[in-house]
């Protein structure tokens, strides 16, 4: 599951279309055969979607526009992603929150009705299982959503959880949304776009918010998040009306708003600073180490009672051995699996995403580095293809985020 959506140079397109087929068949599950479909593949292959394996699923990793195109035409107008491959699932019953706080890092409790956050379900050791976005719908329902890759370990991780919540007691259930699709609408045209497709005010709406109401005709769920750092939202939509509803918004948008596969997808996460599963967090990293120490919940903190907690508490207390932070680089874009250095020589880290930023017109990555070398400023050296290219730690996200927050 190693190894981003990225290569670069004058034949950008066709060399990262050509790296991809190899990189995201490792997440695949199936046989090009046997890959799943979501309900737009007709849709996307009629737009000129180019598909490839991903996660088990036959998934557009561009269309006619070039990847570096996209992604700028997301920050300046606006995409429309299928991100059907993902799992929506609600968990039911009036113990759900205190089951779902054994399994996750969030105070869940604490949210207010119809507001969401990041989460992380963690194992015994402190490591990330998932992360995920979850919602607090009311004390009686929660809706999240999980990466595709992970759907398998995710549902057998918490159904085997929620059989011995049950055994003793406690009233939980859990529906899969497998008859539904979801759609990620992102950029500064998001909003008013969607708005010509709803009687809900949206300007009231703000990020991290869900809410049901029908759009387009449809009742759907919509959730004021997304992964490219711009302003934007989900939308899980009944199967049937994908494909309306897709139509509706590039209509609306009088083209300005363009179908965007998993090429620009992964830039525009990088650039907004985001973790991709399986890359930048697996199994053997905390959420502290990760970056992600915030979405511990305070009362979580002083209560603990998740998965692994004693170790993810103790690093809160004590720091994290080692750190993720982003990087500005020269030379070619390092990749995963590039080998950090001080500037000794000697091995700091590692790098889990990188490439070539088109909106900055620069290289920028992520990795892990040890304690004490994860200051903005520090100085590097990262090796590609075996030569040391100089390098800068730097916060993150390299390009501003944009979410649409209550003032």
């Amino acid at each position: 599951m190693r190894g981003g959506l990225w290569q670069l140079g004058q034949s950008i397109t066709r060399r990262l279309a050509q790296t991809d087929k190899r990189t995201i068949a490792r997440r695949c599950y199936a046989s090009d055969a046997e890959l799943k479909k979501t309900a737009l593949y007709d849709f996307h292959v009629a737009h000129g979607g180019k598909m490839v394996p991903f996660a088990g699923w036959s998934m557009p990793i561009q269309y006619k526009d070039s990847i570096m195109d996209s992604t700028v035409n997301c920050r300046e107008n606006g995409s429309l992603f299928d991100v059907a491959h993902m799992c929506g699932l609600s968990l039911k019953g009036k113990d759900c929150v205190p089951f779902l706080e054994k399994l996750v890092i969030a105070d869940v409790a604490g949210l207010a009705p119809g507001n969401g956050t990041l989460t992380v379900f963690t194992n015994e050791k402190g490591g990330s299982i998932d992360d995920s976005v979850i919602t607090k719908v009311n004390d009686t329902h929660i809706y999240l959503v999980v990466n595709a890759g992970c759907r398998d370990k995710d549902l057998a991780h918490i159904e085997e959880h929620m059989k011995a919540f049950k055994s003793k007691g406690g009233d939980v259930s859990w529906h899969i949304h497998d008859e539904r699709s979801l759609l990620a609408l992102q950029g500064p045209l998001a909003a008013p776009v969607l708005q010509h497709l709803t009687k809900f005010d949206l300007s009231k709406f703000y990020f991290g918010e869900f809410q049901m109401m029908d759009i387009n005709g449809s009742h759907c769920y919509l959730t004021r998040t997304g992964y490219t750092g711009e302003d934007g939202f989900e939308i899980s939509v009944p199967s049937e009306h994908a494909v309306e509803l897709a139509k509706a918004i590039l209509e609306k948008s009088e083209g300005k708003v363009r179908l965007t596969g998993l090429g620009a997808r992964d830039s525009l996460r990088l650039e907004a600073g985001l973790c991709l599963y399986g890359n930048d967090m697996e199994q053997h990293i905390s959420p502290v180490e990760a970056g992600l120490t915030w979405a511990v919940g305070k009362r979580r903190r002083a209560e603990g009672g998740f998965l692994g907690a004693d170790v993810i508490l103790k690093q809160i207390a004590d720091g994290p051995a080692i750190r993720r932070v982003g990087f500005f680089s020269a030379g070619p874009p390092p990749r995963g699996h590039s080998e950090i250095q001080d500037e000794a020589g000697q091995k700091i880290g590692e790098i889990t995403s990188g490439g070539f930023s088109p909106c900055l017109k620069k290289n920028i990555a992520m990795g892990y580095v040890k304690s004490g070398n994860h200051k903005a400023g520090t100085k590097v050296k990262i090796l590609v293809r075996g030569k040391a290219y100089d390098g800068n730690v730097t916060k993150m996200p390299f390009v501003p985020t944009k979410y649409y927050k209550a003032t």
